[in-house]
């Protein structure tokens, strides 16, 4: 029987997980390995380069408060090893600042605390590729930070309030700042841990859930699409995902 390969997953709450994603890595012949960096062991013992695939899930925190959260700097040298390797990554919100700070940019305070499903506007180059199937799609964003656009890598999304959303390096390394593993599931237990900060914004949580229903569909399917379509496209990948018995 052929070993499954693995999914290396650095997750920095319980409630953001992989969600919609999970399926996808599974039909990929992924086996999924969490890592709570939170917990006693943080990120100490992992071998950048072993597991086929890297993920670095969202997080509450920045990555400029490493002091509060000394494991952020531990992941950042882990991620910068691991790309420095060539050895596939992929990044969502934190996971994709994460990866920029690990390519040397700098990573801070945007412009404005997006919450909402919002349009992502794939650039020339996410046209041609697996950034495609998010084009017209409003994706469920929830973050307040930003980052420079590392060098040597390919701006792939923008959106009207940011405009790094997405950047690729080669076929192998993917980082988007939306959240497209958010389930309806997810995204009522977000929304529920989160009403203040939803409300101080001046947002109103039933609206929210009004947009969820109208878009939530569609952004999982997009998001399926982008996620099996970067995967199947990695060095060494099966031709496509596999099917169920």
């Amino acid at each position: 029987m052929t070993a499954s390969r693995v999914a290396l997953v650095l997750r920095h709450a319980p409630e953001i997980h992989l969600g919609n994603l999970e399926q996808v890595l599974v039909e990929h012949g992924y086996t999924v390995r969490y890592v709570d960096t939170l917990g006693a062991a943080g990120v100490s013992g992992i071998d950048p380069a072993e597991a086929e695939l890297l993920v670095v899930l969202g997080g509450e925190m920045g990555v400029y408060e490493s002091e509060s959260f000394p494991v952020l700097t531990d992941e950042i040298a882990l991620i910068a090893d691991r790309l420095e390797a060539k050895r596939p990554v992929f990044g969502v919100c934190l996971g994709a600042q994460l990866m920029a700070s690990a390519l040397g940019s700098t990573v801070y305070r945007g412009p404005s605390n997006e919450i909402g499903y919002r349009l992502v506007e794939p650039t020339e180059a996410g046209q041609a590729g697996p950034l495609r199937h998010v084009a017209g799609i409003p994706m469920m964003q929830w973050h307040s930070d930003t980052f420079d656009l590392p060098a040597g890598t390919t701006r792939l999304a923008g959106s009207a309030a940011y405009g790094n959303e997405a950047f690729a390096i080669g076929e192998w390394a993917l980082a988007v700042q939306f959240h497209p593993e958010v389930t309806a599931q997810m995204h009522e237990t977000w929304l529920a841990s989160s009403d203040a900060e939803v409300r101080a914004e001046g947002l109103d949580p039933d609206a929210l859930r009004r947009d969820r229903e109208l878009h939530s569909g569609a952004m999982q399917h997009a998001s399926r699409a982008l996620f099996s379509e970067w995967l199947a496209a990695l060095p060494g990948a099966a031709a496509g995902p596999r099917k169920s018995p």
